[in-house]
């Protein structure tokens, strides 16, 4: 890296990908650089990902540069910006910033964590502002699909930088602020360097739509169903949240929150004034024996987690809540690509106990909380920044906002990679070298390398199975027991019984070990390989695939 000072950005999650945010601002020369870390978020496994739930960005970069770390600043409280804060803020021990709602759900996080009192949230008012070293920062007030969104305006000697994090433009948000257009054109004024922007929406023309248009909808839908009705929705959307609060309560109907993190987010929404007149929610138990047509459920899982209370609703094992013909259940929710399987599932499970399904395809129950290419365009309107750095998104995502940026006469733009130190300056932007980045899988309760050989096996294991072989020889080279058979995950047909494959794995091992010379018998290391590709071999000629083989050698 260079030695000179100057402005640095580097994103080390959310370019490339929709997702697990991390993003680094530098300023300085390389050997006294002070950095801020704007938001510190996951994603979620998926198949290529086996028993791996959460996924964070690799830090290590950062973490080695911990003492020069001023402050982690949140734009807003989505699990993709913040939840990898907990998990990793061991590794800086630096202060934290937010607005009230999302300082909340920081504590609550850290309270699981047992760092409560040790990591620092501090409290950004609405509109506050916090200088950090040569950070200047702003919170500038933006629409989203959650409480308290901020873009932040950083100044630095270099210039003037505006990171929105997550936004739309919403003439009618319903909860919290709407967009405040004359800060955003107040900082155009002064002069906005370059504007480092959310890129989620950039294929979909028009606008992304009100929630006032969504809580129309939902008080008229609701009052045409006669059964239970259930609300899918994300958590962390309280303005829907409210809405469907609005209407069953404008349909006579008492609302239950069903899963953890409904209780969690509205929790976080009463302790900053949200959500004050609406009636007590009733809990599971007595909801139960309310009329099927007075009661609401409002749940987690429109994803389709198989943890969450509406997939334990769809297969029938939610200790209280039972939905059957007649009932119906909105996903007032998009569906999320890579979450197609899990969600039809679903759906079908729900379809199957006679269920009714509504989705934003058949009703308008749902609007998108990032900004479509007229909010874009717009916003650089307002803005009118010399650069436009793309992030929060896929390549392709990327690449195509840098060029509707270009065709809106914005000068430079540039589409970052996860790892690019990018250097700002008043003659442009541009790559001037590349750091590690990558991935770290919580496994359970550990935090692992995502390409470690745990994860490897794992893999093979799910796609080909696990044989495992035991042999015991003495001294002498000869074999005293076994060779004893164990598989795992391989398939049986009428010709290949269980049993057929146990002795034809046993025999193939033992005629392998036959054919070592006396000398080798006695060698555990040569009679394990012999074996082991052995059986590789005749399981990959009985059935296309090689599993991983297992040989363990025992001397008598």
């Amino acid at each position: 890296m260079g030695k000179h000072g100057g402005l640095y950005f580097l994103p080390l999650g959310g370019s490339g990908e929709i997702g697990m945010n991390l993003n680094l601002y530098g300023y300085g020369p390389e050997e006294n650089r002070k950095w801020i870390m704007v938001d510190c978020g996951v994603t979620f496994g998926d198949l290529t990902s086996p028993g791996v739930d959460v996924i964070m960005p690799d830090p290590d970069f950062i973490e080695e540069r911990a003492h020069d770390l001023l402050g982690i600043v949140l734009t807003h409280a989505h699990e993709d910006h913040m939840g990898a804060v907990a998990h990793l803020w061991e590794r800086f021990r630096v202060p934290i910033f937010a607005t009230p709602f999302t300082a909340w759900l920081m504590v609550d996080r850290l309270k699981e964590k047992g760092l409560e009192n040790q990591a620092i949230v501090n409290v950004v008012p609405l509109d506050g502002h916090i200088a950090l070293g040569p950070f200047d920062i702003s919170f500038v007030t933006l629409t989203h699909s959650i409480p308290e969104p901020n873009g932040l305006a950083i100044r630095t000697p270099e210039g003037l930088i505006l990171h929105t994090g997550d936004w739309k433009i919403d003439p009618e948000p319903l909860i919290g602020g709407s967009t405040d257009i004359s800060a955003l054109t107040d900082l155009a004024d002064e002069g906005v360097l370059a504007m480092v922007c959310d890129s989620t929406n950039v294929f979909t023309e028009g606008e992304s739509g009100s929630e006032a248009g969504v809580r129309r909808n939902l008080i008229e839908l609701v009052g045409e169903l006669k059964g239970r009705v259930a609300i899918a929705s994300f958590a962390s959307n309280v303005a829907r949240m409210e809405s469907a609060i609005v209407a069953a309560e404008a349909n006579n109907r008492q609302v239950c929150l069903v899963g953890r993190s409904m209780h969690r987010m509205a929790a976080a929404a009463k302790s900053v004034g949200l959500l004050q007149d609406a009636r007590p929610f009733i809990d599971e138990d007595d909801a139960a024996h309310f009329p099927p047509d007075k009661v609401l459920y409002l749940c987690t899982g429109s994803q389709g987690e198989p943890r969450a209370a509406l997939s334990r609703i769809a297969r029938g094992d939610h200790r209280s809540v039972n939905l059957t013909s007649g009932d119906t259940v909105i996903f007032s929710s998009r569906v999320i690509p890579g979450n197609e399987t899990g969600i039809f599932e679903l759906q079908n499970l729900l379809s199957q106990r006679g269920v009714d399904i509504v989705t934003e395809r058949d009703r308008h129950v749902h609007v998108s909380g990032h900004p479509c290419r007229d909010e874009l365009k717009q916003m650089y309107e307002w803005v009118r920044p010399q650069i436009s750095i793309p992030v929060h998104g896929e390549h392709r995502h990327l690449a195509e906002h840098a060029a509707f940026a270009r065709s809106l006469q914005i000068p430079q733009a540039l589409a970052p990679r996860n790892g690019d130190l990018i250097r700002i300056s008043k003659d442009g932007a541009s790559v001037v070298d590349e750091v590690k980045s990558g991935r770290l899988y919580l496994d359970g309760q550990i935090l692992t390398e995502a390409e470690g050989p745990a994860m490897r096996e794992r893999r093979s294991m799910a796609y080909a199975g696990h044989i495992t072989v035991a042999m015991v020889i003495d001294g002498q080279g000869s074999l005293i027991s076994g060779p004893d058979v164990r598989v795992l995950g391989l398939p049986q047909s009428r010709e290949i019984t269980e049993d057929h494959l146990l002795d034809r794995i046993s025999q193939v091992a033992e005629a392998a070990f036959d054919r070592l010379k006396r000398r080798a018998r006695c060698d555990e290391a040569e009679v394990e390989e012999a074996a082991r590709r052995a059986v590789r071999r005749e399981i990959n000629m009985m059935w296309g695939k090689k599993p991983q083989v297992d040989i363990m050698v025992l001397t008598a």
